[in-house]
This record gives C-alpha cells, structure tokens and sequence, in this order.
C-alpha cells in the first residue's frame, strides 16, 4: 500500500503525517505520479533548502509555523495556512526561521 492510499477519503492533519529532526530537514513523499507529486516537508529552525528552480509550477502550502521563500531575490513570509505559489523555471530557496511544515505541490506539465 502506497502513503497516500493509506490517507485517502479521510479528514487528517497533515502536520501529523510528518516528524521534525533535530536540526535537519525531513521530507515525505505522499505521491509521485507523472502528473504532479505531493511532498511533506518539516524543516527545524535554521534549516535552509539551498537555491534552485524546477521546470513546473510548485505551490507550497504552509501546516506549521513560518516559513520564508526567495523567489528571484524576493522573500516571501508564509505562516499556517498561507500557501505561496512559485513560476516554473524561477530560482528559489526555503528558509526556516523557525521550526515548521509545509506540503509542496507540484504540477507537471
């Protein structure tokens, strides 16, 4: 049984679906099929996902605490239950001011 057969046609938080690790960084795939995946994150405070692009549009929706986004040199401030959406092909970073989750979801074309 994949993850996310075992969460479907069910109410659930999904800031419980994932754990923090002491000063890192811990991702969960949900989903990965060819038309998108959905991708847990639980970032600790200080934790950075370096800069990078991707060739879709990812949306990136906040379940915990604060995040912040540098989309092309811009930061964005997403709290829980805030989602920011980031352009294909656009260089961009996580920041974690402090400890939170977030669920990434990426449209493939």
């Amino acid at each position: 049984m994949s993850e996310i057969d075992k969460l479907v046609s069910q109410a659930l938080d999904l800031s419980e679906q994932i754990d923090y690790a002491d000063g890192g960084i811990v991702s969960k795939t949900l989903l990965d099929e060819d038309a998108g995946t959905l991708t847990l994150f639980a970032l600790s405070a200080g934790q950075n996902i370096s800069e990078h692009s991707a060739p879709h549009y990812a949306l990136a929706q906040v379940i915990e605490g604060r995040g912040e986004y540098v989309i092309d040199g811009e930061t964005v401030s997403v709290n829980a239950g805030e989602s920011v959406i980031m352009p294909p092909n656009v260089p961009h970073a996580v920041k974690a001011p402090e400890d939170f989750k977030m669920l990434l979801v990426m449209i493939k074309d």
